[in-house]
C-alpha cells in the first residue's frame, strides 16, 4: 500500500473534478453530491463504505489530473448506486468466498461491470481503470457474471493495489468509521438517492449507456423474490418422486430377467403436466390478473417451454374453460362473481390426463378442497395488507391447507 506524504487534502481540486463530473454525467449529479468525503492516508486512491462515504488519500489527488478525477468519482459511486456491497456479500456467502483474494476478484469483476462503458463523451479514463476487454473479457455483464470467469494469478497481478473499499465488496476496512460514524446515509436516505438517480436516466435515455439504462429499469422495476420462490416451488414439485412417472412396456424391467416368460413394465420419467387455476372473482384486480399471466408464462419455462404441458383454467365461483397454453395466446380470464375454487381443483381433476401439478394463483378469499388432491399443489397467494368481506367485517378467509405449497406474490418473500 502506498505511503502518504501530503500533510492535507487539496479539497479545491478534488470538488472541481467532482463539477466536472456532474457536469458530464448530469444524471449522477445527486449521487456525487452525496457523498461526504473522508481524508485518509490509509486509502491508496479513493475507496467507499456501504454508508455513502469517500476515503481519499491526499497523495492520489496530489498527482492525479482533475480530468481523471471526475472519472473516479463516478466509478467510486456507481459502486454504491449498483450495490456492489451488498451483492458481494450475498456472492460471498453463495459461493464461500473468503479471504482478501476473493474480496480482490470481487472488486475487480465489479470494476468490470462498471468501466465497461462508464468513461469516453467527455469523462476521462483514469490511469489503471480496470477494463474487461483488458483481462480478455467479454462486455456487457455484471460483477457476478464475470467472478464465474477467471481466478486470480500472475496475469492480474499488476492489479493488487486494486481497492475500492467496503462500497465495493462488502469487507470492512481498517479505515471505515462504520454504521455508527459522522455523515453515514440512512438506508431510507440512500434508496432517495437511487431513485433520484433513476429518474434522472429514464428521463434522457438517449444519452445514457446501456449498463446505466439497464440499471435504472431494474431500480424502478425490481426483480421480484416472489417470482423465484414461485418458480422454485413449481420445480420442486414437478421434480417430487412420483410426478411425470408412469409404467411402460416399451422398456421391459430389468426384473423381468428373474421370471422367465413374463415381462414386466418398466417405470419412466416423462414431462410433467401443470395446470393453473386462476381466480377470476371480483375481488382480484386486473393488476393482479396481468401478474398471473406472467407466473403463466414463466411456469411454463419451467416444464422446458413445452407450453403443451400447461393448460390455464379460469375460476371464480364456477370453473371455465380449460385452455392450453399453446393454443391460445390471448388467454381470456372469464370470471368477476364470487369464489369457490374447489370447482376449479375438481375440474382440474377430471382433465385427461390428469395434471401432475395444481398451480393456483387466487387473492386467498375462497374455500379449500376438504382433502388433498391426488396432484401435487402450489398456491401463489397474492399480497394484501389485510383480507376482508364488506359484507360480513367479521369475515377471516381460511389459510390455504397444509398440504398445498404456499408463496406470496407481489411482496416481500414468505412462503412454507
Amino acid at each position: 500500500m502506498s505511503t502518504d506524504h501530503a500533510e492535507t487534502l487539496d479539497r479545491d481540486k478534488l470538488f472541481t473534478a467532482r463539477l466536472h463530473a456532474a457536469r458530464v454525467r448530469p444524471y449522477l449529479a445527486t449521487a456525487l453530491f452525496a457523498l461526504h468525503v473522508v481524508e485518509s492516508r490509509w486509502v491508496p486512491t479513493m475507496a467507499v463504505d456501504p454508508h455513502w462515504r469517500c476515503y481519499v488519500s491526499p497523495a492520489f489527488v496530489d498527482r492525479t489530473p482533475v480530468a481523471e478525477l471526475a472519472g473516479v468519482w463516478v466509478h467510486e459511486v456507481s459502486h454504491l448506486l449498483r450495490d456492489h456491497h451488498g451483492r458481494g456479500d450475498r456472492v460471498a456467502r453463495e459461493r464461500g468466498l473468503t479471504g482478501p483474494g476473493e474480496r480482490l476478484r470481487m472488486n475487480i469483476a465489479a470494476d468490470c461491470e462498471i468501466n465497461d462503458d462508464v468513461f469516453g463523451d467527455g469523462l476521462a479514463r483514469p490511469e489503471g481503470a480496470v477494463e474487461p476487454s483488458s483481462l480478455l473479457l467479454p462486455e456487457g455483464q455484471l460483477m457476478e457474471d464475470y467472478l464465474r470467469q477467471f481466478r486470480l494469478g500472475p496475469r492480474f497481478q499488476h492489479l493488487a493495489w486494486l481497492d475500492c473499499g467496503s462500497g465495493a465488496d462488502g469487507l470492512r476496512r481498517r479505515w471505515d468509521l462504520g454504521p455508527d460514524g459522522a455523515h453515514a446515509l440512512s438506508p431510507q436516505e440512500q434508496d432517495m438517492v437511487r431513485f433520484r438517480v433513476a429518474e434522472g436516466i429514464t428521463g434522457q435515455p438517449g444519452n445514457v449507456p446501456q449498463g446505466w439504462r439497464r440499471w435504472a429499469e431494474q431500480a424502478f422495476h425490481p426483480p421480484q423474490p416472489w417470482r423465484v420462490l414461485l418458480g422454485a416451488a413449481v420445480r420442486s414439485a414437478v421434480a417430487a418422486p412420483g410426478v411425470g412417472e408412469d409404467y411402460s412396456y416399451g422398456r421391459p424391467a430389468r426384473r423381468s430377467a428373474g421370471i422367465p416368460g413374463v415381462v414386466l413394465p418398466a417405470l419412466r420419467r416423462r414431462l410433467p403436466r401443470v395446470c393453473v387455476i386462476i381466480d377470476t372473482s371480483g375481488s382480484v384486480s386486473d393488476a393482479e390478473l396481468g401478474s398471473a399471466l406472467l407466473e403463466v408464462a414463466a411456469i411454463a419455462r419451467v416444464v422446458g417451454g413445452r407450453r403443451d404441458l400447461v393448460t390455464v383454467l379460469p375460476c371464480d365461483a364456477a370453473a371455465h374453460i380449460v385452455r392450453p397454453l399453446c393454443r391460445d395466446a390471448s388467454m381470456p380470464l372469464i370470471g368477476g362473481g364470487g369464489t369457490d375454487l374447489r370447482t376449479g381443483f375438481a375440474r382440474a381433476l377430471r382433465q385427461r390426463p390428469r395434471p401432475d401439478v395444481i398451480v393456483v394463483l387466487t387473492d386467498g378469499q375462497t374455500p379449500w378442497p376438504a382433502s388433498r388432491p391426488p396432484s401435487r399443489t402450489v398456491v401463489g397467494l397474492f399480497h394484501r395488507a389485510a383480507r376482508y368481506n364488506e359484507d360480513d367485517p367479521d369475515y377471516r378467509p381460511d389459510a390455504p391447507p397444509e398440504w398445498a405449497r404456499v408463496v406470496t406474490i407481489g411482496s416481500a418473500p414468505t412462503g412454507r
